[in-house]
């Protein structure tokens, strides 16, 4: 019975790790086809901004081009880890024909937080940006929730940060600006970060290597069994 129960272990054991690697597979495809999807958005040409009836689509990384008027007295600081070191992302309000959108337009290090710091870079008057359409971050950081009262922010939250600042319906995503230099050198933009991890195939072949040995198992189980029961006839 407990040969018979084991038996039974490893064969639901080698099903479940069989439809787990199955699965890996299956994301693999699915992590592969999105990178290509993203890489081919990033290096399009831009396009206008998306109309309304496509906010709620799948925009992420969609290289796009809007011109509009920043609100510069409405911009927003919100923390950031980048390339070039610890810092400030500055987040400014754009009033474009189809509606208000935010627009990382950068990073600023901390001796640059004042926006008297940067005047040459803050344009009067209509402006053209391009950069990637990025989807909302609500909420905060890592173990960091956004503060909106005490104006401190972890994270790019459209809705909170358009609350916080008393903008009125804003388009539901942001807009991280490309590299395309500012007067002064800041803030500094073209950081955005694309990278996805990948690590499907090694998880798929774990499970599937698992199944190999749960089901090496039960055959040596059943030869132990058969080599018993021929020495019990002798």
């Amino acid at each position: 019975m407990k040969r018979a129960g084991f038996v039974a272990l490893c064969l639901a054991l080698t099903a479940l790790f069989v439809g787990l690697g199955i699965w890996q597979v299956e994301r693999r495809a699915w992590k592969l086809d999105l990178i290509e999807k993203v890489e081919g958005r990033v290096h399009a040409a831009p396009s206008p901004l998306p109309a309304r009836e496509q906010w709620n689509g799948d925009l992420a990384y969609r290289r796009v081009r809007v011109t509009g008027t920043f609100l510069h007295d409405r911009e927003t600081l919100v923390q950031a880890l980048t390339a070039l070191g610890g810092g400030w992302w500055v987040v400014t309000p754009l009033r474009t024909a189809a509606g208000t959108i935010l627009v990382n337009r950068g990073y600023v290090p901390d001796d640059k937080r004042d926006p008297a710091t940067r005047l040459a870079a803050q344009p009067v008057g209509e402006v053209s940006v391009t950069g990637l359409i990025r989807t909302t971050e609500p909420g905060g950081g890592f173990l960091r929730s956004n503060d909106p009262a005490g104006n401190r922010w972890f994270s790019r939250d459209v809705a909170a940060i358009a609350k916080a600042k008393r903008l009125g319906a804003v388009i539901p995503f942001f807009i991280d600006a490309d590299a395309t230099p500012n007067p002064g050198g800041y803030p500094v933009g073209g950081l955005t970060v694309i990278a996805f991890n990948n690590n499907h195939l090694g998880y798929a072949l774990t499970w599937f290597s698992l199944a190999v040995l749960c089901v090496g198992g039960v055959v040596m189980v059943i030869r132990s069994g058969r080599r018993g029961g021929s020495s019990n006839a002798e």
